[in-house]
């Protein structure tokens, strides 16, 4: 929270800074790593645990303008965990399986100027996440739809690097009115590539991102 905090502060003393800085792309590409770590939907007798995900795998995102003020974003991901510990109380743990974790989304955002170097974003989405496991020869899946709002602010907070915070709310299906923030941050190596590295946190699902950006 500190430091969701500090990007804020930033963020909002960057709109007053007379420098010239590049304008704010909502139009690019990106790829690259990603780890999950969430809680599964499994339902399991009470002396019965299952350890939480701990996933790793590639995504890739994109967002195109739509005029000054509109943008439409989406994007997918999937990893994978081989080894989910199941536990029994008084036995430690007792097996072991393996799960395939897939989300897709889509959404569309609004942006409005405060500066020339900072904006604030609105956003709302819809999510489909599938879990996939295997143990033993056994195979099951859970998946559902979920519906995620957004609201944050984005900026330059240096010549060559942009970053973002967001509050998300998000409901439905694999989503229990679970509220998480979002950090980020993008190098920029010139106008069009850059490295971008973003966190969604929340109370029972986080993902981590790292990759490559095209902006155009």
């Amino acid at each position: 929270m500190k430091k969701q905090l500090a990007l804020a502060v930033a963020l909002a003393a960057a709109s007053t800074s007379a420098a010239a800085y590049d304008k704010l792309s909502h139009s690019y590409v990106e790829a690259g790593f990603v780890h999950n770590q969430s809680e599964l939907p499994v339902v399991a007798p009470s002396n019965i645990s299952v350890e939480d995900m701990k996933a790793n795998g590639g995504f890739i995102n994109g967002s195109f303008a739509v005029g000054e003020k509109f943008y439409v974003f989406g994007g997918y991901s999937k990893a994978k965990d081989d080894s989910v510990g199941i536990r029994v109380t008084g036995l430690g743990q007792v097996g072991e399986f393996e799960v395939d974790a897939q989300q897709g989304h889509a959404g569309i955002g609004y942006n409005h100027k405060l500066s020339d170097r900072v904006e604030w974003t609105g956003e709302v989405s819809y999510l489909r996440t599938k879990f996939e496991v295997e143990t033993r020869g056994f195979r099951d899946s859970a998946e559902g739809d979920d519906y995620r709002a957004s609201i944050g602010l984005r900026g330059n907070l240096a010549a060559n690097f942009e970053g973002w915070i967001k509050a998300n709310y998000t409901d439905g299906d694999m989503y229990d009115k679970e509220f998480s923030g979002t950090l980020g941050g993008l190098i920029k190596f010139n106008d069009s590539w850059g490295v971008v590295a973003e966190a969604d946190l929340g109370s029972d699902q986080k993902q981590y991102r790292v990759g490559v950006r095209w902006s155009f």
